[in-house]
């Protein structure tokens, strides 16, 4: 079946695309579109070719330019038509009726990239990547999503899935024939193997936390006593007035979320209502829900001011934040303080960092924006390159089971255990891993990921 949707985002724009895939695209196109040239989309395959779009009645409904691509060689691997015309709603909604009343019928959301799965264009990993690219926020985003779109996460699982394979065909071997005595040799280098790819596993598994932050950012809350200048350190990143700033304490009574980008990470940067002991009933409210973000938070910032110190709120906030990943940003350096007395007490909490900073004059603003790329990065606080990183919470969750399996399989080979049990476990790391590329993967998790596609791609 033929199916058709509007391509791009509807609304006033220099260019909408009409896009149709399946055997009848073109035959359908053809009773719509009148060439302005004697060029035949047929015999020009991506090519562009301009005219007309037609209604049964002969009257014009658009300019356009048209493309062919003849199947394989398109998006779907069948045959595409394009129809490029202006980006007006009435336009692009009438231009696509008449494909429709020409025999196409609407697409599914993310069709056109299942059947590019399905006709063995893309594999799995390589369509969600279509997503990923699409919802790119960052350079770094979406050079991670463009890898995992060239195969690079694909080539990575095809090889531990075959290696995985060599290894059951070996064992297979030594159980039918036992006869043989080799099975104590064969263990001892399947065991060696296996540890080796356990490693490799886990080394991906790792970068889960980098590409998740890249692909959604990183949730930073930011929390301390009021008039420490938490709203100011908002304000300042997000280059606006967004949140009010006074000398009053208990200005911010809700929670103020903002997505921004700071030093090319996706941020999602909570200010909270300064937290004390208050009798007003909204302030409560606000100071419950800091709380509550400070739980829920990738990275927390508590934030002190140098003239007063750390009091015993600080501490109580201290507890709070438990074992949550935090910086110490040590604000108002510009005025008298007594620096080293603060260092002595947050000596006891030992925070991951601690950054000494002022917001009037921009003091400490480079290192902590330096800081938050390291917190993400690692040591190197860059992107490497070269490297594969997990961005989907679905290849996560496999590759977890997958290397659970592999784990199993490997002890029992070390305990002696019958060689059974083992190819039992890595047949399910093998099937684990295949469903990350769909080689083994269920037809409704199919529809699943690709109902999240937008209509036309």
């Amino acid at each position: 079946m033929t199916i058709a949707a509007i391509a791009t985002p509807l609304g006033e724009g220099g260019i909408g695309i009409v896009r149709l895939s399946g055997n009848k695209s073109l035959a359908i196109v053809e009773k719509i579109f009148q060439p302005a040239s004697s060029k035949k989309l047929k015999n020009n395959s991506h090519c562009l070719i301009y005219g007309t779009i037609i209604e049964p009645n002969g009257q014009a409904i658009d300019e356009a330019l048209v493309v062919y691509m003849r199947g394989p060689h398109s998006y779907t691997a069948e045959d595409v038509v394009e129809i490029q015309a202006h980006s007006s709603i009435a336009g692009l909604q009438k231009i696509l009726s008449l494909v429709l009343a020409n025999g196409a019928r609407l697409a599914n959301p993310g069709e056109f990239t299942q059947r590019a799965f399905l006709n063995g264009r893309l594999d799995l990993t390589q369509a969600e990547a279509v997503l990923d690219i699409i919802k790119s926020r960052t350079q770094a985003s979406l050079k991670l999503a463009m890898r995992q779109h060239k195969g690079l996460l694909s080539k990575k699982i095809s090889s531990y899935r075959q290696l995985l394979k060599d290894i059951v065909v070996q064992l297979e071997a030594v159980i039918d024939y036992p006869e043989e005595d080799i099975e104590d040799l064969t263990a001892q280098d399947v065991s060696a193997k296996l540890q080796a790819l356990q490693t490799q596993l886990q080394e991906l598994l790792d970068s889960a936390k980098v590409g998740k932050v890249l692909k959604e950012g990183l949730r930073v809350v930011i929390t301390g006593q009021p008039n420490v200048g938490k709203s100011s350190l908002l304000n300042l990143l997000l280059q606006e007035e967004r949140a009010i700033v006074s000398n009053i304490a208990g200005t911010t009574r809700d929670v103020i979320e903002e997505k921004l980008i700071v030093a090319g990470i996706p941020i999602v940067l909570v200010d909270t209502a300064g937290i004390r002991e208050t009798e007003d009933v909204i302030e409560k409210i606000g100071v419950a829900k800091s709380y509550s973000n400070i739980e829920s938070a990738d990275l927390v910032l508590l934030m002190l001011d140098a003239s007063q110190g750390l009091n015993a709120d600080d501490e109580k906030l201290l507890a709070a934040i438990g074992e949550q990943e935090y910086f110490v940003l040590v604000n108002k350096i510009d005025v008298p303080a007594d620096l080293e007395k603060i260092k002595s007490q947050l000596a006891l909490y030992k925070p991951k960092k601690t950054i000494y900073l002022s917001l009037v004059t921009g003091e400490g603003m480079a290192e902590f924006k330096e800081q938050l790329t390291q917190q993400v990065f690692g040591s190197s606080g860059q992107l490497l390159e070269d490297n594969v990183y997990i961005q989907n919470v679905r290849h996560e969750q496999l590759l977890q089971t997958a290397a659970q399996h592999l784990q199993e399989a490997e002890q029992a080979l070390q305990l002696g255990i019958s060689l059974d049990c083992a190819v039992i476990d890595l047949r399910l790391c093998i099937d684990n891993l295949g469903c990350i590329t769909g080689e083994s993967v269920q037809d409704e998790i199919i529809n699943e990921i690709f109902s999240r596609f937008c209509i036309g791609k």
